[in-house]
């Protein structure tokens, strides 16, 4: 069993209870302001930025303590930060809702729900969190999962980002109609980072999608890299979370991207 199946075995298993404690009924019934617009926002700037509160993960282990959610948020927000990802797993990322919560009240950025998503209660529940975006791994949905989730999204006032890994992915990506999609640069089997991964899948992304390129982001030169190359924005964690200073990290990141198009 890869790390994956193991997460969405484990994952499955928590949704039980969870659903026990909260039915779906109850979230959808939970008021909430619309969210800001995501993928909107990244669009917005010369190459997005979706800056990640972090505090572990399986492959790096621990990233960043003491963890602070609220500050970094609020750290990234003062860099100019379009949009900001939340991870949601406790057991493998150490994350969860008062990390999000944290995260809401400390900024208005556009939140990512950044979970691994395979029943329609994580979505409502990203809803009744505040979140703009949710993401859906192509990796761990069949199209009837995929397809059935995208509609949970849309009904929930919620946009997806769809991560992809590979081509096989990237066109059923493509064939869902999905808006926003991530290519995440890590092989899920070996955890090496290419980003000429994101290069490669470019070719084969709907023209009108928002494209974001995830992982192992970690200079300027990556970021101006991929900005040249089509891609609309980045999602970055573990480099900058493992920075003294995360506004000067953000800044020494993106500046040259941002500022090239100003």
């Amino acid at each position: 069993m890869n790390i994956l199946a193991e997460i969405i075995a484990h994952k499955r298993a928590e949704l039980a209870e969870w659903k026990q404690a909260r039915s779906v009924e109850m979230l959808r019934a939970v008021q909430v302001a619309p969210p800001p617009p995501f993928a909107a926002a990244l669009r917005a700037a010369p190459i997005g930025l979706i800056a990640e509160a972090k505090r572990r993960s399986p492959s790096a282990g621990a990233i960043r303590e003491p963890f602070d959610p609220a500050a970094i948020a609020a750290a990234y927000a003062r860099a100019g930060a379009q949009a900001m990802s939340v991870l949601m797993d406790r057991r493998y990322f150490a994350g969860g809702e008062e990390a999000f919560r944290a995260v809401r009240a400390s900024v208005s950025l556009p939140l990512l729900y950044k979970e691994f998503v395979v029943d329609p209660w994580q979505v409502w529940h990203a809803r009744a969190l505040g979140a703009s975006a949710v993401l859906l791994i192509a990796a761990a949905l069949d199209d009837r999962e995929l397809a059935a989730l995208l509609t949970e999204c849309r009904a929930a006032g919620l946009e997806v980002l769809l991560e992809v890994h590979d081509e096989t992915e990237m066109r059923r990506a493509a064939a869902s109609g999905a808006e926003c999609i991530g290519v995440n640069n890590r092989d899920l089997r070996t955890f090496t980072v290419d980003l000429g991964t994101t290069e490669r899948l470019k070719t084969l992304a709907p023209t009108r999608c928002t494209l974001v390129s995830e992982s192992g982001i970690r200079t300027a030169a990556d970021v101006l890299r991929l900005q040249a190359a089509g891609v609309q924005a980045v999602l970055v964690g573990e480099h900058l979370l493992r920075q003294p200073d995360l506004e000067r990290a953000v800044r020494e990141l993106m500046g040259l991207a941002w500022e090239g198009e100003s």
